[in-house]
């Protein structure tokens, strides 16, 4: 069985940083995109920012030039590290991948979310 488990939301004033992290695990053969998604409270779920296995990256424009987004692939863990944050950025931020699973299954796959509130 397949999962991705996330770690590193929390509570951070204006100006901080924060790390999230992803691993997924189970049997896995092949991950393809990883990618941050976030959704705020009554709003749509959006892309925050993406990595292709090669390492190709793409963000939202409200993120660039704050947000890194990286993978380690022989982890099977990818990162978001957030800088200069500012309180629109609070949300629910989740994980999502692209898994080809042992059997050869390709689907995505979604973490459970964890919160990141900015505020003062």
């Amino acid at each position: 069985q397949v999962q991705l488990v996330e770690s590193g939301g929390g509570l951070v004033q204006p100006g901080g940083s924060l790390r999230l992290s992803c691993a997924a695990s189970g049997r896995i053969f092949n991950i393809n995109t990883m990618g941050w998604y976030r959704q705020a409270l009554g709003k749509q779920r959006e892309l925050v920012a993406a990595v292709t296995r090669g390492g190709s990256t793409n963000y939202a424009d409200s993120v660039k030039g704050r947000f890194t987004i990286s993978r380690d692939n022989a982890k099977k863990t990818v990162y978001l590290q957030m800088s200069s944050l500012k309180p629109e950025d609070t949300a629910v931020y989740y994980c999502n991948a692209g898994i080809l699973d042992s059997g050869l299954s390709l689907r995505d796959y979604w973490g459970q979310g964890t919160q990141v509130t900015v505020s003062s």
